[in-house]
């Protein structure tokens, strides 16, 4: 005992220096998460139970009138239904379209360079850039397409399907190889030995596809289509750019619902919150839905 306790207070020095360093590297991402993540979080969550207009402040809490207030918005569900089935298009477009893509690079040697290059470079093009560029693209007045579009009496963003189709062809444009490199890092992750073995078994191309390619890129397909359903639940800028919405309110999204509901007209932040925190309990619940089925099916 007596010899055991000087050599024990250099050990708890040395824990506890290394304790120390430890803090000190994590405190930049901790101060950055802490201050553009948790503050604003909590301000939403206050926001959402409590009376507050946009130019006036905290008045008081009122939870659950907001979240009533919120639900009951005349345009709630149909923006609900259009976000839906917005994600819904988008997200098998863009999956389907970026594995298409990425096993055509993976199988063309001779043109790998210039598809992969010419396939990514609508991603180095910011969203609002894009979308400005596909405003004037779809203009009955400036665009190229304007002539086309008189003589035949119609515009493209003047029906609400012409409106959804022609941002979700923007959307494809935009991202498609991003989620095309994604697939192409998945692909390239399966072992050769794996397709040399299936090839040995005598399996077809379409055999090795469905039963060898796809089960090995469950772990890709999950990031993806997390990623995916994500960004379309929460799109904004393609749709505020391009449709303001309509025509008629046809193209609202959620999160444009809740931007009129705190910055124009209503000007409440207490129900623009309230939607908030609907939107991020949906997101966390699908997002953990989809992680249980597809990591299920690969423990399976």
């Amino acid at each position: 005992m007596i010899t055991a306790a000087p050599s024990a207070r250099p050990r708890s020095r040395t824990r506890r220096s290394q304790a120390l360093q430890g803090w000190l590297y994590a405190s930049p991402t901790a101060l950055f998460v802490g201050v553009l993540f948790v503050i604003p979080l909590a301000l939403v969550f206050v926001m959402s139970f409590s009376d507050w207009p946009l130019l006036a402040g905290f008045r008081g809490w009122n939870l659950p009138e907001n979240f009533r207030e919120a639900v009951d918005h005349r345009r709630f569900w149909d923006a609900i239904r259009f976000t839906v089935v917005y994600t819904l298009i988008a997200t098998v477009l863009l999956i389907g379209l970026g594995l298409g893509l990425a096993l055509l690079v993976q199988e063309s040697s001779r043109w790998r360079s210039f598809l992969r290059t010419a396939f990514l470079i609508p991603s180095a093009l910011g969203l609002a850039s894009a979308s400005l560029l596909f405003y004037v693209l779809y203009s009955p007045i400036a665009g190229p397409l304007a002539g086309w579009m008189e003589s035949a009496g119609f515009t493209i963003l003047g029906s609400p399907g012409g409106a959804l189709w022609a941002t979700v062809f923007l959307i494809v444009w935009r991202f498609t190889g991003f989620y095309m490199l994604l697939m192409l890092v998945g692909l390239q992750a399966i072992p050769g030995e794996v397709y040399e073995a299936a090839r040995i078994d005598g399996s077809s191309r379409l055999q090795t596809f469905l039963y060898v390619t796809v089960p090995l890129l469950r772990s890709t397909f999950a990031l993806t289509i997390v990623m995916c359903v994500t960004g379309s639940l929460l799109a904004f800028e393609q749709f505020y750019i391009l449709t303001k919405g309509g025509p008629d309110n046809s193209t609202t999204t959620v999160v444009q619902l809740m931007y009129a509901m705190a910055f124009q007209g209503q000007n409440d932040l207490g129900v623009a919150g309230a939607l908030s925190v609907i939107v991020l309990i949906a997101l966390v619940l699908i997002n953990v839905f989809q992680l249980r089925v597809l990591r299920g099916g690969e423990e399976s």
